[in-house]
């Protein structure tokens, strides 16, 4: 599965399109042409005829059988900084099932076991200062080139997108210094992407945890997201639910505090009103009178499932709350502004001042209240992480979704594979473009 524990995911996980994989389904079209030129020399078994190659002096191109020629490709990303690296067991999966031909009568021919294949671990990371002379691959193959062409394009793609999202979250992690990241993209994308993006989240958790001698969980938002690892999708009310209770936000939590498993934390969202600090304050106030009643009833079990774990602030970045006072900066008015998290948490803190307690409730009270966290959400990057956590505002976890999939500027992760050398004469003899050359990566692992 990855670097930290030590094993693979195969094709049990990724249900691979093996069958239209292997036609080129999937494939950029100048590689299925390639392909078929390629099948067709080694058919009418065609020589090197030519007279401008690149091999070195003293190496013959004569009997140079083009169509069978055997090449070493590398893979690697242009990202330049660190990649978390992930999406490499697909791509693996791909070339194990996938790497072969269609004989005269149709039938796939498995030529796999053919193949030298060298890979890093999903996790590992590497880095680039944008010079494609200094790059460290993380899959090398060895192979008849024909029996593998057709798999650059979707193998590419995964290590593309996996590493980008990974990334995009590890720097989100470092950005928020150690404090939770939820992990909410899921709506701004194909469902049938969840899976691997779920995955490359959580790759990047753990890559932060094994960097950082963190613990931190992942939190993903949807039970897809959490397929390849194990993982279920979390979540409590959203804008809709409190929309079918008339607006009434404390009202909505009560009625989900009393429904569902105390096993879901209580995370109010608090913005559907505009006026954050007080509909914080209404559902403190609901939940915590049910959860003191059931105390002292005697029925701890009961008491559990109203227990407040958080409020989330997603105020629109086009609206003011109401509990801030205007300032005529929209960057500091609109939408979820430190001056909003820290009006919100002194209302919560002091909350239990405003409740006509028996002494010995006093002190569980103000714990109560204390214990909130609070969420932010809408619009969250690492820059806007940053400036909050300088700042010091009191957000304990952040909600991030859109960034997490960027791909603009410096968050561009696009991977690409060149053919380095060539089999000639059972001599590997180097052939790559211009602007590239073989490359090596210690934390290769033969593969197969």
């Amino acid at each position: 599965m990855s670097i930290f524990d030590g094993k693979r995911l195969t094709n049990e996980t990724f249900k691979l399109d093996i069958e239209r994989m292997r036609r080129g389904w999937y494939s950029d079209k100048y590689f299925t042409n390639i392909n078929a030129m390629l099948n067709t020399l080694a058919a009418e078994g065609y020589l090197y005829s030519g007279k401008h190659h690149n091999l070195p002096r003293g190496i013959s191109p004569e009997n140079i059988a083009v169509g069978d020629i055997e090449v070493e490709m590398q893979w690697f990303t242009r990202r330049v900084g660190t990649t978390v690296v992930v999406g490499v067991d697909k791509a693996l999966a791909m070339l194990r099932h996938c790497t072969g031909y269609f004989d005269e009568n149709g039938k796939f021919v498995d030529t796999s076991d053919k193949l030298e294949v060298w890979a890093v671990h999903d996790g590992t990371t590497v880095t680039s200062d944008g010079n494609p002379l200094r790059v460290q691959p993380v899959l090398k193959v060895r192979g008849r080139y024909r029996d593998f062409a057709l798999l650059e394009t979707p193998t590419l793609g995964i290590l593309t997108r996996a590493s980008r999202v990974a990334t995009n979250v590890y720097e989100t992690l470092s950005a928020a210094g150690g404090k939770p990241v939820l992990f909410f993209p899921a709506r701004f994308d194909l469902h049938e992407v969840q899976a691997a993006d779920g995955y490359a989240y959580n790759i990047a958790v753990q890559r932060f945890n094994h960097d950082f001698a963190q613990t931190l969980g992942p939190f993903v938002s949807t039970d897809a997201q959490g397929d390849w690892w194990g993982g279920a999708g979390g979540g409590t009310v959203a804008h809709a639910a409190i929309a079918s209770f008339l607006g009434d936000t404390a009202e909505a939590m009560l009625a989900f505090s009393r429904v569902l498993p105390p096993s879901i934390p209580r995370i109010a969202l608090v913005d559907f009103n505009n006026d954050c600090v007080r509909d914080s304050l209404l559902v403190l106030d609901a939940l915590f009178d049910r959860y003191r009643a059931w105390i002292d009833a005697g029925n701890e079990t009961e008491a559990a499932k109203y227990k407040l774990y958080g409020v989330r602030l997603d105020t629109s970045g086009s609206l003011r709350d109401q509990s801030v006072p205007p300032l005529g900066d929209p960057a500091l008015d609109l939408g979820v502004t430190p001056r909003l998290v820290f009006n919100v948490r002194q209302a919560l803190d002091s909350a239990w001042e405003r409740w006509s307690l028996p002494p010995h409730w006093q002190e569980r009270a103000r714990n109560y209240c204390r214990s909130v966290k609070i969420v932010v959400s809408g619009g969250f990057n690492p820059e806007k992480i940053r400036k909050f956590e300088k700042l010091g505002v009191p957000a304990d976890i952040y909600a991030v979704g859109s960034h997490l999939f960027n791909n603009n500027g410096h968050t561009v992760t696009d991977f690409t594979a060149d053919v380095v050398r060539v089999k000639v004469h059972g001599q590997w003899v180097d052939m790559a473009k211009v602007g590239r050359k073989p490359l090596d990566n210690p934390n290769l692992e033969r593969v197969w």
